[in-house]
């Protein structure tokens, strides 16, 4: 019955079922925590697996895969360490299923030597494992490592799927390595027989794009059997206006607008492009067509977990128990980079706002506001790590670089596009061993 409510998506129906029952077995508890994770109510799924445990019902292999998942999404790696030595003290059965999503869960964290000491523990890897642990090496940077993993996962014979090759032209992407790009995206086709899909040809068409190669990526948009989608055009957008082509991010853009008119991105993106030239008139146009759509542009959230509790910051919050101190570690760090140099990118705020008004709004992106956090909450060496909703702006992927420097702090940011909101701070307390 639980089950049934929430596979039609009635999940207080399946609550109030749930906390009726007098007795709960571990399939009810299960469900539960299995459709939390399904309807993205992360942090009710970690809270309830945490209940099972103060019922003293041992978790099966749907709660623990389902309360991974929560963490992966939250960012909530204390937590998910903790399940992890929770499976190993209780030496409970763990299968490939179980290890792959530990694997994607420490790999979204930023903890690879984690994720790759869970992959050579296991003593069977099929094609999901593999994938997770190439899609996650590509992740965090490790490009020649996630191709190696791909050359290594060829010489056990297990075949490589779609999703293997996203995360190897991914990796490819990641580093510009365009003709490495070409060669894959050709083996992919000639050598094993995969049909690119719609997210192949994207991957493709960004890597272009990253590179400048501007008519290469349209050449390729034009070519595709299918119709291309609005990511594909979304990223020859994103690709103009890192490479200030103007005229065709003006005419993908208008595009992009039409074909999604509800989609704030586009709007947002070519809006960019008009301020960046100072057509402030252009700028107004597309908030007024935002506007009569009733298109809201999406918030830059960040989250940061610090001594079990899980953060969420908003661009320019003001709401945080703690902003007082946040924003005078932000002041000493904007007084600390500019001895070194540094130069606000004032470009990435398209605002008819002075310098001045530009800098500070930039200095309140959520990312860097979660970073001052994590300078004032967690000590060295434990790193700091930050989860991100939407791409992070030239500014700040800058100054996370300066501040990890001048600090001596591993700082890590993970893009997770769709990263879901939480209930801002919520507590997941981490129950003894």
């Amino acid at each position: 019955m639980i089950s049934g409510y929430l596979r039609c998506g009635s999940i207080e129906d399946a609550e109030k079922l749930f906390y009726s029952m007098p007795e709960k077995d571990v399939v009810s508890w299960s469900a539960m925590i299995s459709g939390y994770a399904q309807h993205e109510c992360f942090s009710e799924a970690l809270e309830l697996f945490q209940e099972m445990q103060l019922h003293g019902v041992k978790p099966d292999e749907t709660a623990l895969v389902s309360a991974i998942s929560a963490c992966t999404h939250l960012a909530a790696l204390d937590i998910g360490k903790w399940i992890h030595a929770y499976i190993n003290i209780n030496k409970l059965q763990v299968n490939t299923i179980l290890s792959t999503t530990l694997i994607d869960m420490y790999v979204k964290c930023g903890c690879v030597e984690n994720a790759l000491e869970v992959f050579y523990a296991m003593e069977e890897k099929g094609v999901s494992t593999w994938n997770a642990i190439i899609l996650g090496l590509a992740m965090n940077g490790l490009v020649e490592q996630s191709l190696r993993m791909f050359a290594d996962m060829k010489k056990t014979k297990t075949l490589p799927n779609e999703i293997t090759f996203m995360g190897v032209l991914g990796a490819c992407r990641h580093m510009g390595l365009v003709n490495e790009g070409r060669h894959y995206f050709s083996s992919m086709i000639h050598e094993h027989k995969i049909e690119p899909n719609i997210k192949h040809y994207g991957c493709m068409v960004d890597l272009f794009g990253r590179a400048g190669l501007l008519k290469e990526a349209a050449e390729l948009i034009e070519s595709m059997p299918m119709a291309p989608d609005v990511a594909t055009w979304g990223a020859l957008l994103g690709a103009c206006r890192k490479h200030h082509d103007n005229e065709m991010g003006e005419r993908v853009g208008r595009k992009l607008i039409q074909l999604q008119p509800n989609h704030d991105g586009f709007h947002v993106l070519l809006s960019n492009i008009y301020a960046l030239k100072g057509n402030w008139s252009n700028v107004l146009e597309i908030r007024g067509i935002m506007a009569q759509h009733g298109v809201v542009k999406t918030p830059g959230c960040s989250m940061i977990e610090a001594n079990g509790i899980v953060h969420e910051f908003l661009a320019g919050d003001k709401t945080h128990p703690q902003i007082s101190d946040i924003e005078h570690m932000l002041d000493e760090v904007s007084a600390k980079l500019k001895i070194e140099g540094y130069v606000p990118t004032t470009s990435e705020i398209s605002l008819d706002i002075d310098d001045e008004e530009k800098e500070t709004a930039l200095f309140r992106h959520s990312e860097k506001l979660a970073v001052a956090f994590g300078l004032i909450t967690i000590a060295p060496p434990t790193p700091i790590r930050v989860m991100k909703n939407l791409r992070i702006c030239n500014d700040c992927h800058a100054v996370v670089k300066l501040i990890s420097k001048a600090f001596d702090r591993e700082i890590v940011v993970l893009i997770i596009e769709g990263a879901v909101h939480l209930r801002r701070y919520v507590q997941l307390v981490v129950l003894i061993l």
